[in-house]
């Protein structure tokens, strides 16, 4: 068996022109650009078992998104100094590594980690979203009201199955665990929303946004929300809101000591 060292990456990306993070055939993603840039530094040949934190739908941006590589020792040794710098000359300009660091063998990025963090950015002026901002900003069409949208959050706060918001998957749960979900307005007009939990299961966030603006526009009630957390399917009344106002802003870890403990409980809960 090849020695291996596990390198924690640090990655940002605009989704705009990614089919999402997995690897799909024909398809341009950000896993696919990473394994290509590591394939020109260390061969093809070599094995990395690229793992992420939480993996990005078509459209959907990064500005903290993590991930770790099994990289064998030999390359590592001859790349410790230069890795970030080589990595950034042949990957694309809409994805950079922005980190590399040497983690133990128990860091798993996905399941070691303690919860994931994302915005959603909406402009609601009667113009739509600046230019430059047209591809992490939505624009909405009517006024939002921020009282309305706190007002919305605060009813899904906690744990609960969120069934209703949620593309299910077989064998796997939609109990998630949210444990910051506001609004904000921004100097520039934009409203903000933030949104973290333990985990999200897939298209969750993009279902609770889309839920809680038509609260903000005045169309449904602020309690209306967490009326739906009593359904066990996904509502058909929920909008998903589009992907490019969403971007994952950080993902967070327990200390070095815990990182196996917590993966293991991660995957009991998930199973």
């Amino acid at each position: 068996m090849t020695d291996t060292i596990r390198l924690r990456l640090d990655i940002s990306y605009d989704g705009a022109d990614f089919s999402g993070w997995a690897v799909q055939p024909g398809r341009r993603t950000v896993a696919g650009v990473l394994i290509e840039a590591f394939a020109r530094l260390v061969g093809a040949e070599t094995p990395l078992g690229l793992t992420v934190a939480g993996r990005t739908d078509a459209g959907v941006h990064a500005s903290g998104q993590v991930c770790h590589v099994d990289l064998p020792v030999e390359h590592w040794a001859e790349l410790e100094g230069s890795l970030l710098r080589r990595l950034a000359a042949v990957m694309p300009a809409d994805a950079r590594v922005r980190a590399i660091v040497p983690v133990p063998d128990t860091f798993d990025a996905r399941f070691s980690a303690t919860f994931r963090r994302y915005e959603y950015r909406v402009s609601d002026t009667p113009w739509g979203p600046e230019p430059l901002r047209r591809h992490d900003t939505l624009g909405w069409v009517r006024p939002l009201d921020l009282d309305r949208l706190n007002a919305a959050a605060a009813g899904l706060l906690g744990e609960h199955d969120f069934a209703a918001f949620c593309k299910r998957k077989e064998h796997a749960t939609t109990i998630r665990a949210i444990n910051r979900l506001d609004w904000r307005r921004d100097p520039d007009g934009v409203c903000v929303a933030t949104v973290q939990a333990d985990a999200f299961c897939q298209a969750m966030v993009r279902s609770l946004v889309g839920a809680m603006l038509t609260v903000g526009d005045g169309r449904r009630s602020p309690e209306w929300p967490a009326k739906l957390l009593t359904l066990r399917e996904r509502s058909s009344e929920v909008m998903v809101a589009a992907a490019h106002g969403l971007t994952l802003v950080a993902v967070g870890y327990p200390d070095e000591a815990e990182y196996a403990a917590r993966a293991e409980a991660t995957r009991r809960l998930r199973a």
